[in-house]
């Protein structure tokens, strides 16, 4: 049996020339995506450094370039990491020239971005695994019910499940190259995850993610909105301080649970946030409690007080509480969230109430009156 000859650099570059960009017509390796070729073994990895390509060639050419060098002999396992390079000037442009101390130019302000929106929501976390997603697709969703046109973005790289949760199918369109996002339960969408297949793993670097949102605000059709809320990644890192700079945030609403190590990392998100100048709307307490079915007695699982301690050290309300209820968690996995599936369930009531109390910390913080929700 004849053992498969270990990869090459020279190898992996000519199975990467056979990636073209559909837009610019010319192999990635002769455009000088490809960076830092490393093999270990049977193992690959490389970089795509992009430069200025829509958000579904990246994610195309991304799937493309994995597949490419994954059906190479000898090859167990291959990593793409996606970062950003200097654009390539086109044929007959003019150079470009330096000014000050090498700075580029000045972004567009952030609001210019989306100027049919009237106010944006982050949904954030200190940690994973407390129901962001849950409840950013929930709030958006009773906002849609109140009468708003409602948005929502999942700018949560690392996981995004809104495609998921909102049943939302297909890809994304193209229009006088403006993409138009899916839409779902009269919810406009647009997410990293309606782009790439469903399994693939996606390395990100923080320039990539920066410029990923900047392209889902301006490259995106989004029309005119009441309320864009985004799916924000959990944490305190570089991803969340170069979005909290790109989105032009009306405020964000905090997502803990009530047992102390989540508070602990919530804190951090809060402090980090109060940094950037972000008005913080409140705090949402997820799984407060777990009501029995048949006695309807309240279980503490995850402690109690948790979400009113860590409001009144911050000096914001506690916006709602949300029991821990197995029909949430169903709801989410089959595409129909609880506010659509049960909109006369507790959680349901209890999302409303959050999102009209949201509506009134963004009218507080912007001195807007903006219409009554409750």
């Amino acid at each position: 049996m004849t053992t498969p000859t270990a990869p090459t650099e020279h190898t992996v570059l000519d199975a990467l020339r056979a990636v073209r960009d559909p837009d610019q017509g010319q192999d990635i390796v002769a455009l000088g995506l490809v960076k830092e070729i490393r093999i270990q073994d049977a193992e690959v990895s490389f970089t795509l450094a992009f430069a200025g390509q829509a958000p579904a060639t990246k994610a195309a050419l991304h799937s493309s370039a994995s597949k490419a060098v994954s059906q190479l002999p000898g090859v167990s396992r291959v990593t793409v990491k996606m970062g950003s390079g200097a654009a390539r000037p086109q044929a007959g442009a003019p150079p470009a020239h330096a000014h000050g101390h090498g700075q580029a130019a000045p972004q567009a302000q952030a609001a210019d971005l989306i100027p049919e929106v009237k106010h944006t929501i982050a949904v954030s976390s200190g940690k994973g695994g407390v129901g962001k997603s849950t409840v950013a697709v929930n709030l958006a969703l009773a906002l849609k019910q109140s009468g708003a046109q409602v948005g929502l973005v999942d700018v949560d790289v690392y996981g995004p499940d809104v495609p998921l949760m909102m049943g939302a199918k297909g890809r994304p369109g193209m229009f006088e190259n403006k993409i138009i996002p899916v839409e779902a339960h009269g919810i406009k969408i647009m997410s990293i995850g309606l782009l790439v297949a469903e399994r693939e793993a996606l390395v990100w670097r923080g320039p990539m993610i920066h410029s990923a949102v900047q392209q889902f605000l301006r490259d995106v059709n989004w029309g005119p909105l009441d309320y864009l809320v985004f799916d924000m990644p959990p944490g305190t890192g570089d991803a969340q301080l170069s979005l909290s700079q790109v989105v032009p945030l009306s405020g964000v609403v905090m997502v803990t649970t009530p047992q102390e190590v989540a508070l602990l990392d919530v804190r951090k998100a809060l402090a980090m946030f109060r940094k950037l100048n972000v008005p913080i709307l409140g705090i949402v307490e997820n799984m407060s409690y777990f009501a029995a079915p048949d006695t309807g007695r309240r279980y503490p699982i995850f402690g109690e007080g948790g979400g009113q301690r860590v409001a009144e050290e911050f000096g914001v309300p506690l916006l709602g509480q949300i029991p821990l209820e197995m029909d949430t968690r169903a709801g989410g996995d089959a595409g129909v969230p609880i506010t659509v599936g049960q909109p006369d369930s507790a959680q349901a009531t209890a999302f409303r109430t959050i999102a009209a109390a949201a509506v009134a910390r963004v009218e507080a913080v912007a001195g807007l009156k903006l219409p009554d929700l409750r």
